[in-house]
């Protein structure tokens, strides 16, 4: 057949004397069986089109808009409602993924499989820019390494000792407040509560991190302070389509090439955030290793580290730019989430003034049995032992989690368990479903905390009560380590300093509630839950200028 002798195709992979023609000719078919094996890969694997969720916005952009650009919860409830626990989205292109708030899939996902589900790239960049190459960037062993490393200054007994110091930075905030109050008219006053809590925990967390004095209560023009103040809602919040295409479609090292070299605001804000973390940090590690060496270590948690990463043990150090990326991501990470969560148990506080009033009767009957024992002030044992502040704030961390979504892909082929069957497309009714390596899942921590079969009927109601009753839920599989809610997540990847924010939001609900009424304002109507990676309040319309808690607030009178 003259024709198929002549075909360049065939001449193509004709042996040839030239070693390179040869070595191009392999390359090609190579490329040809290579590109022939992903389509025949694609096709046979485990698919998930079968099962139920809504229309995708487009084909370019699936669902992610609605999910990327709504407040915090809005798309995870309404779908939740209409589909259930196990809701097929589109991602780009088509792209089935999953959003999952079923209890024995997160149950699974976060404690039984370890390792298995990995962080989406994108998303782990995003860590990257934000904190460095730390722990909410690292996964699998190196993320092992690192908690290993880093758990010693996160213990319980770590946690407690910690309390005195949110206390007396508690007294300082209570200090400016009254300063502002007593030279009101009517004493009264209305403060951006955001701002202030963000200050606050900035304090907190430098003199119990790195037992550094970084003043942000007391000096409002701290170039720190302000860098980090809106990083999240300017870098997250409200992103463009356009945004959300560039954040999910490029690949990892175009994201990479955009953060270093675009000149977008956004960008430029997180890169000089970053440089600024870097010096200050940089400058803490320099001076905690030169006290290690004159034997005059503290029990920080930098101190900790520092001493850890002067062992010979491989396993129990950190490298340079591990050790600052620890600290840029306890600094935003762990003030933020903190202030966050402050910001929404206050509201809710403001909301619900019998709330209010009980807590503040239990403060002040705990702080009357301290005095009667001769003790001057709260200590960790007292603000585990009070049942409604412990309530309170399951509750609000519940109806408000700080960190809304965390963002996986399975690493392998797999079978997710259901807490309850569901009813595909087709009809058919599973009870465990299998997925396929590489397929992408949304874990929505708003939606296990808002599940009806695990909190009751009433879980998108706010009730202190609800935790006095059956311990906050209905018996189901343990998924949380506080209240067995998802807000500090779970397993491998439960959030390391959960015991220190603990203690944190306990001694500064108190020491707030205390002292102070809080009301509601007008501009509240505007409140936005903002999602930027934690969820921030801003008022719609003035979201650049970050976060924003508008209440009013007074003296609290004491008999």
């Amino acid at each position: 057949m003259p024709f198929l002798d002549d075909s360049p195709f065939l001449k193509l992979f004709a042996v040839s004397q030239d070693p390179k023609s040869n070595s191009w000719a392999i390359a090609f078919l190579s490329a040809i069986l290579g590109a022939g094996y992903a389509l025949y890969r694609r096709a046979t694997r485990i698919s998930v089109a079968h099962l139920r969720g809504p229309p995708a916005d487009s084909f370019t952009l699936g669902n992610l808009p609605e999910i990327f650009q709504s407040q915090v919860g809005e798309a995870d409830f309404k779908y939740q409602k209409e589909f259930g626990d196990v809701v097929k989205i589109k991602g780009p292109f088509g792209e089935d993924r999953l959003l999952i708030s079923d209890p024995k899939a997160l149950q699974y996902i976060f404690h039984t499989s370890g390792y298995n589900f990995l962080k989406w790239p994108e998303r782990t960049e995003i860590s990257r820019v934000l904190m460095g190459r730390g722990l909410l960037w690292a996964d699998s062993e190196t993320h092992r390494r690192q908690r290993k490393v880093m758990l010693p200054g996160f213990g319980g007994p770590e946690s407690k000792a910690f309390v005195p110091i949110f206390r007396r930075v508690g007294a300082e905030l209570t200090n400016q407040w009254t300063d502002i109050l007593v030279s009101s008219p009517d004493q009264t006053t209305v403060l951006n509560v955001a701002t202030w809590l963000s200050r606050a925990t900035m304090d907190s967390i430098g003199e119990a991190a790195f037992d550094y004095q970084f003043g942000a209560l007391t000096n409002s023009r701290n170039e720190f302070m302000e860098a980090y103040m809106g990083l999240m809602s300017d870098t997250l919040g409200s992103p463009s389509r356009s945004a959300i295409f560039m954040q999910t479609v490029l690949p990892v090292w175009g994201l990479q090439l955009m953060s270093k070299y675009s000149n977008r605001r956004n960008l430029k804000h997180a890169r000089h955030t970053a440089q600024l973390a870097n010096a200050v940090t940089r400058q803490l590690v320099d001076t905690k290793a030169e006290a290690l060496l004159q034997g005059k270590g503290n029990k920080d948690i930098l101190s900790l580290l520092v001493q850890a990463n002067a062992s010979e043990n491989a396993e129990a150090k950190l490298t340079d730019e591990e050790l600052l990326a620890q600290m840029r991501t306890i600094l935003l990470a762990g003030h933020e989430t903190s202030a966050t969560t402050l910001c929404w148990v206050l509201l809710e506080l403001a909301r619900h003034p019998d709330v209010q009033a009980r807590l503040r009767k239990e403060i002040r009957d705990t702080e009357a049995a301290i005095h009667v024992r001769g003790g001057s002030d709260f200590t960790a044992s007292d603000l585990d032992n009070m049942p409604y502040l412990n309530a309170v704030l399951k509750e609000s961390m519940r109806f408000h989690p700080a960190v809304y979504h965390n963002y996986r892909l399975a690493a392998r082929d797999d079978v997710l368990p259901l807490s309850k069957p569901i009813t595909t497309t087709t009809g058919e009714v599973v009870s465990k479903l299998p997925i396929p390596k590489g397929l992408k899942v949304i874990l929505s921590i708003s939606g296990y905390n808002r599940n009806q079969e695990v909190f009751g009927e009433d879980a998108h109601v706010y009730n202190p009560d609800r935790w006095f009753r059956d311990a906050g839920g209905k018996k189901g599989p343990s998924v949380g380590v506080y209240g067995n809610l998802l807000t500090f997540a779970g397993g491998v990847r439960t959030c390391i300093g959960w015991r220190f924010a603990l203690y944190e939001v306990q001694a500064m609900t108190i020491e707030i509630i205390n002292n102070f009424e809080l009301g509601l304002t007008p501009e509240l109507d505007r409140l936005r839950k903002e999602a930027c990676l934690v969820m921030i309040p801003t008022l719609e319309g003035e979201q650049l200028k970050g976060e924003n808690l508008p209440l009013k607030v007074t003296l609290a009178p004491r008999d």
